[in-house]
């Protein structure tokens, strides 16, 4: 007798999800990296940018080492 098939999770989402993240992370960061380069050529400071540049970086960091399921993974664009 044939039974239906269960649905199962799919085995890569959750680490594409995290891939995803972490590339949020990685983006943002050379975003700021890249507004304090162009700053400081022109003569400004950039502080501010280097700043912003080393909290992205402090929270890709906390990222990595925060043990993460599916749940962790709401659609929020806002990072």
């Amino acid at each position: 007798m044939n039974t239906p098939a269960t649905p199962s999770r799919p085995q890569g989402l959750g680490m594409t999800e995290y891939i995803a993240v972490a590339y949020q992370f990685f983006v943002q960061t050379i975003r700021s990296q890249t507004a304090g380069i162009a700053q400081k050529v022109s003569g400004q400071t950039a502080s501010t940018a280097i700043g912003a540049a080393q909290t992205s970086a402090n929270s890709a960091s906390t990222e990595d080492t925060t043990k993460k399921g599916l749940n962790n993974y709401p659609n929020d664009n806002s990072r």
